[in-house]
């Protein structure tokens, strides 16, 4: 039985084929394009702490994030301590993985610096999970906004002021295991105009 099993892995090896059910990112030459393409939501963490140099990596790769007029509205918090992200993990339906994170990024946008604080805020997200990537660190966005009780949450830990809204919390940590990133290309969903 040992021996069948060993042949059908290695078959669809000699034919191009991959025996495992986990999407493999493409080979393109460029590593951008391979980063955005391994970019994975990571859920579980090993205990180890994340070391200054890359949290300040993280940091400035969220706020080279584009801005519309350039306004800038968004306001990052680190938090490391470990009841502060026990306590978050209670209380956030969607954020139980940061008892096991050493760290989290809460992305926030100041509400009257621009009105669409959220779209800017929400690239700067992006811009963190694709530098965590890079980097060897797994991350996951959580969202805070537009949920009431989740945006309280955020406010009672961190004690912004009103104008200050949390978009989303970020755990960030050393992955425990191997993730693999999920294939989300649907050709379905592009659409091309019509030339006449």
């Amino acid at each position: 039985m040992k021996n069948l099993l060993i042949i059908l892995c290695i078959l669809p090896v000699i034919f191009g084929i991959s025996c495992s059910n986990t999407p493999q990112t493409e080979s393109t030459g460029n590593t951008v394009l391979e980063n955005i393409l391994s970019r994975k939501s990571v859920r579980d963490f090993i205990g180890k702490k994340v070391e200054n140099e890359k949290i300040t990596i993280l940091l400035k790769a969220g706020m080279a994030a584009p801005s519309g007029r350039d306004l800038r509205p968004w306001e990052l918090i680190v938090i490391q301590n470990r009841s502060t992200l026990d306590s978050m993990a209670a209380e956030l339906p969607y954020a139980k993985m940061l008892n096991k994170a050493p760290m989290a990024i809460i992305v926030c946008g100041d509400s009257i610096r621009s009105s669409y604080w959220y779209l800017d805020c929400s690239a700067v997200s992006e811009n963190i999970l694709l530098a965590a990537e890079s980097i060897g660190l797994g991350a996951v966005w959580t969202a805070a906004y537009p949920y009431e009780d989740r945006i309280s949450t955020v406010r009672k830990y961190t004690n912004i002021p009103e104008n200050i809204i949390p978009l989303c919390v970020i755990p960030v940590g050393y992955p425990n295991g191997t993730q693999s990133p999920k294939n989300k290309f649907d050709e379905k969903k592009i659409h091309y105009e019509k030339f006449q």
